[in-house]
């Protein structure tokens, strides 16, 4: 007994259990063949229906990501976790056994909530762990979670190529699976705090390094409210009323101000917003692209081939980032301008050749150019924050890239606005990762110079200095 009271109060107990969970809630055979699932014989909706039907998916995730954001820390994160699951197994159950748009339009709206409660799955792990420990444990949480995309794509393409399982036995299969992972997420261990409702005012806060002085300010702010210093630093976690509520609203208002007022930080979070929306506008509907280039009917498709390729390759280029010595601050933006703008050219090939293996090769081709560079900005984002302000900071940019995203989908494939069909919506994908290419590519272009200017006027000063005093002695 007294080994496993050990093993449940070590970090490794809620880091296994969080590990288990994303690995059996992302493993999803039939996700690569979901649009040749939906206009097949088992559910038979047309390309028309399928662009009413999956635009939902993009409206409810922007409509329920902030106040799942605050639902997530205000409930301490498990109970969001097993909100996840539960929404995860009646998205599966609706896409198996319910028909017509509105069923499957209700059926995106669950999944929006999935996606949104990401933030929890993400959140968790910090609340219940040393702060030594965190590098490692969202290590591990990633590396599974990438894990449960690959094998469920290979997997689904094994289940679907050698017609061992139907599509609607690959989703009672799932099913399976996604109650593990709600069971497993009612074994994890509830957090005592979290990071802004629940959060424990003893004057240390976990920061990074170049953060202490705002770790100070928040102390000393504290003090002047008369809030630290005076006994009570054990009670306050415990009283979440509207009071605590607003001031938490406040201190999240002024945090934001503060820091968006970081130059670099707002052009790297503003590659992030718009890099995103085009990177899931772009995965949100390439398999119609895919299905209109060849017919499922007459091809041997290989959808959960490639899905698999482009996260291993994808995983790769992230991870050999950490090995390279490179000055971000100077060449990262113009790295950003040049890598969109090859995912701007795959993109085109994908969408004016009409080979399927084009379009196969383009997409791993894009997949593994954004994670290196969302890789990247988060690196450089993160690098000088505290890990409240980088939660704060990831969400402010993830509702941006939704709010991008909102509006593209409505105009460009809502039957409210063009309606276009998906060779006309490609090439506008293209072209915005265009635009982004080309804007920071010249903010690239101008740091570069900048730098360099201000090396040409500093070496002739030291130059003078250096003679003046070889004159004097």
């Amino acid at each position: 007994m007294e080994a496993v009271r050990r093993w449940r109060s070590d970090w490794r107990y809620p880091t296994t259990l969080l590990c288990i969970y994303g690995f059996f809630s992302t493993v999803k055979p039939l996700e690569p063949f979901l649009i040749p699932y939906l206009t097949g014989p088992d559910k038979n909706f047309t390309i028309e229906q399928v662009n009413q039907i999956v635009p939902v998916w993009t409206y409810s995730y922007l409509c329920v990501l902030v106040p799942v954001f605050l639902l997530t820390d205000w409930l301490r994160y498990k109970p969001v976790v097993v909100i996840q699951c539960v929404s995860l197994f009646i998205t599966t159950a609706m896409i198996l056994w319910t028909k017509g748009v509105p069923a499957m339009q209700a059926m995106e709206f669950f999944y929006g909530v999935v996606t949104a409660s990401d933030v929890a799955y993400f959140s968790y792990i910090y609340s219940v762990i040393d702060l030594k420990m965190y590098r490692k444990a969202t290590s591990y949480c990633r590396s599974v979670q990438l894990l449960g995309y690959t094998v469920g794509s290979v997997l689904g393409q094994l289940l679907v190529s050698f017609n061992l399982l139907s599509y609607n036995n690959i989703l009672i299969f799932t099913l399976v699976l996604t109650a593990i992972a709600l069971l497993v997420s009612c074994l994890l261990p509830m957090p005592q705090q979290s990071m802004f409702f629940h959060r424990s005012h003893t004057g240390k806060t976990a920061v990074t390094e170049g953060t202490e002085r705002h770790a100070d300010e928040t102390v000393i702010e504290e003090d002047e409210k008369g809030d630290a210093g005076n006994g009570h630093e054990e009670k306050r976690p415990k009283a979440v009323g509207a009071e605590s509520c607003s001031r938490v609203l406040l201190q999240l208002w002024r945090d934001f101000l503060q820091c968006y007022s970081s130059r670099q930080l707002l052009y790297w979070s503003v590659w992030w917003a718009m890099a995103t929306c085009g990177y899931n506008q772009t995965v949100n509907y390439v398999q119609v692209l895919w299905e209109h280039v060849q017919p499922s009917q007459n091809f041997s498709i290989y959808n959960g081939g490639v899905e698999a390729a482009s996260s291993l390759l994808s995983a790769a280029t992230a991870y050999g980032i950490g090995f390279t010595e490179v000055k971000w601050e100077l060449w990262g933006e113009l790295a950003l301008g040049a890598f969109s703008g090859l995912g701007a050219a795959a993109l085109f090939l994908m969408t004016f050749v009409g080979n399927i293996w084009v379009c196969y090769l383009g997409y791993i081709v894009f997949k593994c150019l954004y994670m290196l560079l969302i890789t990247i900005a988060m690196y450089q984002i993160a690098a000088d924050l505290s890990m409240e302000r980088y939660a704060l900071v990831f969400g402010a940019n993830n509702f941006g890239a939704l709010t991008l995203q909102t509006i593209l989908t409505f105009v460009v494939v809502d039957s409210g606005g063009l309606g276009l069909s998906i060779i006309p919506q490609f090439t506008i994908y293209a072209s915005y990762f265009s635009v982004i290419a080309v804007l920071f590519s010249l903010r690239g272009l101008f740091t570069v110079w900048g730098a360099q200017g201000s090396n040409k006027e500093s070496n002739p000063t030291e130059n003078n200095e250096s003679g003046s005093d070889e004159h004097r002695f």
